[in-house]
């Protein structure tokens, strides 16, 4: 059972990224939920920068739905962790997921849903830093248990 009436989720970079194409993988679905009012999405500025950034690059036809997205469903944007709060977990990943990380944790999301295998593949990250990491798909496994 969810925590919360609504699901709140942080979304790493990649999710969103993998959401806007193609849309009907997983990361597309949960961005359609969204949409759809079914979830709250949580980012940091770091995330925006960087979904803004990767997809300019990789994927510029996707910019102006990425555009579209932001301005009807407008995502929960928390500021950036201090440094002295990326630092503590840069002990456990890498600095560039270090900032990451500490957003998710003061976001105090339901999950922190990622495809990003340094926090996936490391159970030391969930286990001292409080937050369910999960999938995208593992995600949508968890609101088709709910329902």
């Amino acid at each position: 059972m969810w925590p919360s009436p609504k699901p709140r989720i942080f979304l790493n970079s990649n999710v969103i990224f993998s959401g806007m194409y193609p849309s009907t993988g997983a990361p597309g679905v949960i961005l359609e939920r969204f949409i759809d009012g079914k979830l709250t999405v949580v980012i940091s500025r770091q995330v925006l920068e960087e979904v803004v950034s990767t997809i300019k690059a990789k994927l510029p036809d996707a910019f102006l739905g990425l555009r579209r997205l932001l301005m009807s469903a407008p995502p929960e944007i928390i500021k950036d962790p201090a440094p002295a709060e990326v630092a503590r977990w840069a002990e456990i990943v890498h600095i560039k997921d270090a900032g990451i990380l500490a957003a998710a944790i003061a976001a105090q999301p339901d999950y922190l849903v990622t495809g990003d295998k340094h926090f996936l593949g490391n159970p030391n990250i969930a286990q001292k830093s409080g937050l369910h990491i999960v999938t995208p798909t593992q995600l949508l496994q968890l609101l088709e248990k709910d329902n």
